[in-house]
């Protein structure tokens, strides 16, 4: 899988997509991450890719223009990439995007908006937009590692256990949750593993486990 990103900021990445998982699933040639400077689309000799909005208000809005040539680009790269956009105004992601983007295996070309928004025009060349929850970030970097981190995490061999992502939070969309775990010392400060992770007895810590979600 190949993911383009479309960042004015490209520099932030580097830090969370060079280490741990994301780091182990490069290695593997799991993905492959490739960034587009927005900025080199820019217009004119400034390199300008934002204005006001026509009719008033705050803040300046992405032109159309340098996003429209940035994902372009990117495209002649991958032709049958899917294009998104995280966005206030997209369907909440779930576990369900992330799996059926894994599942697919479809290369990716996510475009990280900024300051107070875009031109709407952008959308048209956009094929989903999420949202990843009720609240506001000064740009899609942030929504862009989130996006990316749940659907590379899911590839083939990235966690390592066959079964490490089927027994998970989320899993159905809902608001299931993993049940508690536990590790060594037996005992900490008083309060100890539950009895029944200790007995042996496999079916009972199922039961438990499955009381537990």
């Amino acid at each position: 899988m190949k993911i383009q990103i479309i960042s004015l900021f490209p520099e932030m990445f580097a830090g969370v997509l060079n280490a741990s998982m994301m780091w182990k699933a490069q290695e593997q040639g799991a993905v492959k991450f490739e960034f587009i400077n927005l900025r080199d689309f820019g217009l004119g000799p400034r390199k300008q890719v934002d204005d006001t909005p026509y009719g008033g208000g705050d803040g300046m809005l992405l032109m159309v223009e340098p996003v429209v040539a940035a994902i372009e680009h990117a495209k002649k790269q991958s032709p049958k990439a899917k294009v998104i956009l995280p966005t206030p105004r997209g369907v909440l992601y779930k576990q369900s995007h992330a799996k059926e983007l894994a599942k697919v295996k479809q290369d990716l070309i996510i475009v990280c908006a900024r300051y107070e928004g875009y031109d709407e025009r952008i959308t048209d060349y956009i094929d989903q937009q999420f949202c990843l929850g009720n609240y506001v970030l000064t740009g899609g970097e942030l929504p862009a590692m989130t996006i990316i981190d749940s659907v590379v995490r899911l590839l083939p061999g990235v966690l390592g256990g066959e079964t490490s992502a089927e027994k998970e939070s989320f899993q159905d969309d809902d608001q299931t949750i993993e049940h508690p775990q536990y590790t060594r010392p037996e005992e900490f400060r008083g309060k100890k593993v539950p009895d029944v992770l200790l007995s042996g007895h496999h079916a009972k810590i199922d039961a438990w486990r499955r009381k537990g979600l």
